[in-house]
């Protein structure tokens, strides 16, 4: 497989997954009586502490920021499947597995270092993030893979 093999599930798994992810932040954001402009800052403010102070294009940052780490998740994803083309197989599997490592990874690690408040995570957004990385991130990624590295 060549780079525009993997480009290309690369690209439309990131957008995907990028945008199910954003959709369902900005719903538990709303649903929670918080504003999603406030709710992009504070993604931003991750890599860029200072972000939540940037009004607008904080909040443009904090897009820009969700949807690198998207494709930085979704290439390994990616990689990996070219290295071990039976992920490719069980996708279900596959994704089901994935989704729960970059939950591990996110939730369990990198969250808590920048944000050392946000531990220990409640029931609820156990919950919620495991259906985020899960169903909105592992299997779309294992599916599109699946799609565009099978032929």
């Amino acid at each position: 497989m060549d780079g525009r093999t993997i480009a290309k599930p690369i690209v439309v798994a990131t957008l995907i997954c990028g945008t199910l992810d954003i959709l369902w932040a900005v719903i538990l954001t709303v649903w929670r009586g918080r504003e999603p402009a406030a709710m992009l800052r504070a993604v931003a403010s991750g890599p860029f502490p200072s972000a939540t102070d940037w009004g607008v294009s904080g909040s443009i940052l904090g897009l820009i920021v969700h949807f690198t780490l998207m494709a930085i998740m979704v290439a390994i994803f990616v990689v990996a499947a070219r290295r071990i083309p039976a992920l490719l197989d069980r996708p279900w599997l596959a994704g089901l597995i994935y989704g729960l490592v970059t939950y591990v990874v996110m939730n369990l690690i990198v969250v808590p270092l920048r944000f050392p408040a946000a531990w220990p995570p409640s029931a609820l957004s156990i919950s919620t993030q495991l259906f985020a990385h899960v169903v909105l991130v592992g299997w779309p990624t294992a599916f599109v893979s699946r799609r565009y590295m099978r032929g």
